[in-house]
């Protein structure tokens, strides 16, 4: 990991990411958080300020060191702890049936294998337990699409890995069969980076296998 991905990047990504737009759809998502959280692409800690008062103490992944460096300061003006672990959520070291409630915003489009990483998160979920993710991925438009597939290996170098062209719903479903999901593009922005994916999908109460086919 060079200089560009541990020092330019975290600190273009905090910038953008700070958006009040983004900030909005941050609360609408975690105010339905509960128990024992795992946030997976925790980055520089923007979630941090919308978990729910009764939230005192969440689990981290990220790969890049240089998003704890920048996260520290959010965490030292939080009321909640927070175990930062240093690693990808391709191989996450947690039991099965660990967590009430699993995390992530605009982490999936980065996750080299994020297959392995969804079955991860439905892995370490309790039954019953809630994957609440905010991504942003496939626009349903066609004329969107050539462009996202044409600019992603672009994306992919700018962006540290980001996919613009992953479908979301899909790779979610791959895993779960209990989905709420909306997709959307919020007002001034571009469908061609923004086109948005919220949802929480729901592991089911009986088993702990992914889902067959």
């Amino acid at each position: 990991m060079g200089i560009y991905s541990q020092v330019i990047f975290p600190r273009l990504l905090d910038w953008s990411m700070s958006n009040p737009l983004l900030a909005k759809y941050r609360q609408e998502l975690l105010q339905q958080v509960t128990g024992e959280v795992l946030e997976i692409g925790f980055g520089t800690g923007l979630n941090l300020a919308y978990y729910p008062d009764h939230i005192h103490k969440i689990t981290t992944v990220d790969v890049n060191p240089g998003m704890n460096a920048l996260a520290q300061k959010r965490i030292d003006a939080s009321g909640i702890k927070v175990e930062q672990l240093l690693l990808s959520g391709e191989n996450l070291p947690m039991a099965d049936n660990t967590f009430d409630s699993i995390v992530s915003t605009w982490t999936l489009c980065s996750i080299a294998n994020v297959e392995q990483a969804i079955k991860e998160v439905y892995r370490v979920l309790k039954p019953s337990g809630k994957f609440f993710f905010l991504e942003h991925g496939l626009s349903d438009q066609p004329q969107v699409q050539v462009w996202q597939n044409r600019l992603t290996p672009m994306q992919k170098v700018i962006g540290d890995g980001c996919h613009l062209n992953r479908n979301i719903q899909q790779l979610i479903e791959q895993s779960f069969d209990d989905i709420k999901l909306k997709r959307f593009t919020p007002k001034k922005l571009p469908d061609l980076m923004a086109h948005m994916y919220m949802g929480c999908a729901t592991k089911r109460e009986q088993g702990t296998g992914i889902k067959a086919f």
